[in-house]
């Protein structure tokens, strides 16, 4: 996507305020009940992390600038609940009494069952899917694509020139995936070049590494 929300690589956002202690996760009490809550979400299997990242990105530009990383994902999380239809926006500010919601899920997310939960991530790998299209040692270059909804492809990278060190195999597509549809294609490790990417202002020596799909790479003629 396009948009402020696609930040990597942008100018004039002032310096980053670096947290010396490392260990203060969270700000404040509402911060952990947002973290809860969208983790407690995913024993639904209402929507998954493709579509979370999705919904975030359609956040109000202006709001999105001006908020918290919290406050991000509360957004996206009332967001995408209310077109999965757990409640609507009228009953979330109390216009209107709430109404009850059956939806099949898997086995509740206990607080004993919290950090296996996290540790253990999701698993994207597929056993078929598009062929490969590229080797490990292929110098490739990512599309200039500028696509309305969700994309894994960074800006500015686009138009950039790479070469493949590593083919992961076949995964979900998350661009597709972002908008519930399934497609699985070959997920490579593409290493560029800061001054490719950069130009005067990237050093020699020094790489940046984007996990990129099939589909956001073209052979380079």
């Amino acid at each position: 996507m396009n948009g402020v929300h696609d930040m990597g690589g942008m100018h004039g956002m002032g310096p980053i305020d670096v947290n010396e202690d490392e260990r203060e996760v969270f700000h404040a009490e509402w911060e952990k009940r947002v973290f809860a809550v969208n983790n407690a979400v995913g024993p639904l299997k209402i929507r998954n992390i493709d579509e979370s990242r999705h919904a975030r990105e359609r956040m109000d530009p202006r709001k999105y600038m001006t908020s918290s990383y919290y406050q991000i994902w509360l957004d996206a999380l009332e967001r995408i609940l209310a077109e999965k239809g757990l409640f609507s926006i009228d009953e979330l500010k109390g216009n209107v009494p709430a109404q009850p919601v059956s939806i099949p899920h898997g086995p509740k997310l206990t607080p004993e069952k919290v950090d296996e939960f996290l540790a253990r991530g999701g698993y994207f790998y597929r056993d078929e899917g598009k062929p490969a299209s590229f080797t490990v040692g292929d110098q490739v270059r990512a599309k200039n694509i500028h696509p309305p909804g969700h994309t894994r492809l960074p800006r500015y990278a686009r138009g950039k020139q790479g070469e493949i060190i590593a083919d992961y195999g076949i995964q979900v597509f998350a661009d597709a995936s972002a908008h519930g549809r399934e497609a699985h294609q070959h997920l490579y490790c593409v290493r560029f070049s800061s001054i490719e990417l950069w130009g005067e202002d990237g050093t020699a020596g020094d790489y940046i590494h984007l996990d990129l799909w099939d589909d956001h790479l073209e052979a380079l003629s």
